[in-house]
């Protein structure tokens, strides 16, 4: 009789990974204190009652967290690879008015190691649960062979539902509407190719605490989106600002129309030792450049919204025209 090769001798262990799912059930539970899973968790899909919305909508949004990760890994910071992978979902999400509901990952490996992995999830379920956002579910992949032991691959996932009528409806921007910029805690998860390509061509000038402290968790937006809703105040779009920075992401709201935006100096960290080998434009389109999450309001509403977070910034007005950024 030929020689028999287990599952778990090619390198995938199937009983550490059930233990796994059950010693994530407790910690991921926080995530249900508010909003419940329409059934049990931890079948083959999950659901979510929608009885309670007269008009529902459905968004969905996916992103991972990039090469920012391989520094997360570097310098052990796995809770906050967890909570990027969660922001930069339900940030895209938030954009549209809607309610953060579920949310799912997706982590691959060379070689399980419960305790990483487990951080990894600790930082998903705080975010999720700040922003009463259920963690439903999600895929841990066992890859020998193809992912390289140490490493972590991270994909996520998230569901968010309006009611029809709340829908934020980008077509409303006109001329006048004033542009507010909430700050950002750093970089968050996107123009880290970048950043790794300056640090590599002046390693003399990055200490570990100079890349730590550029390295904050992407900031989630939903304290934003529930201050505007209890200021009864209707945003006619908001914007995300992730890769392609403030003009890419703004021009996806603006309809074709411009406005001229003046920006603060970046001072945080060592960003503006990056930003120093960066030219200022290619700067404004890979980095959010301090502003992490802009809205377009009627100017009557300007006050209110201005109201919302310490460091908001009155960034211009929507005019006709192209749209151009400067710092200030």
């Amino acid at each position: 009789m030929a020689d028999q090769i287990s599952y778990k001798e090619a390198g995938v262990d199937i009983k550490a990974a059930a233990q796994l799912v059950g010693d994530i059930g407790e910690l991921r539970s926080r995530t249900e204190t508010n909003r419940k899973l329409f059934g049990a968790f931890g079948l083959f899909a999950a659901g979510f009652d929608l009885s309670a919305y007269s008009e529902p909508v459905i968004f969905t949004g996916c992103d991972g967290v990039g090469t920012k990760l391989e520094l997360l890994l570097d310098h052990d910071l796995l809770e906050t690879a967890g909570k990027d992978l969660v922001a930069m979902s339900i940030n895209d999400i938030l954009t549209t008015g809607a309610d953060p509901v579920m949310f799912l990952d997706y982590i691959g490996v060379g070689k399980l190691d419960k305790g990483k992995i487990a951080r990894v999830i600790t930082g998903i379920v705080d975010w999720c649960e700040s922003c009463d956002c259920i963690l439903a579910g999600g895929e841990t992949a066992e890859m020998p062979g193809l992912v390289d032991d140490g490493m972590i691959e991270l994909s996520g996932f998230g569901i968010g539902v309006a009611e029809k009528p709340d829908v934020v409806d980008p077509e409303t921007v006109t001329e006048g509407d004033v542009l507010i910029g909430y700050p950002s805690d750093g970089i968050h998860a996107n123009g880290w190719s970048l950043v790794r390509k300056v640090m590599a061509s002046f390693p003399d000038e990055f200490s570990d605490d100079d890349v730590i402290s550029m390295l904050a968790p992407t900031r989630l937006y939903h304290d934003v989106v529930k201050g505007l809703r209890d200021a009864q105040v209707r945003p006619r779009a908001m914007a995300h600002i992730t890769g392609g920075g403030l003009p890419e992401n703004l021009e996806r709201i603006l309809g074709g129309r411009g406005a001229d935006l003046s920006v603060p100096r970046w001072e945080l960290g060592a960003i503006q030792k990056v930003l120093a080998h960066v030219n200022e434009d290619e700067a404004f389109s890979t980095f959010n450049m301090g502003v992490g999450w802009v809205v377009i309001v009627d100017k009557v509403d300007e006050e209110k919204a201005m109201g919302l977070m310490s460091g908001a910034l009155r960034l211009g007005e929507v005019k006709s025209g192209d749209l151009t950024v400067k710092t200030v």
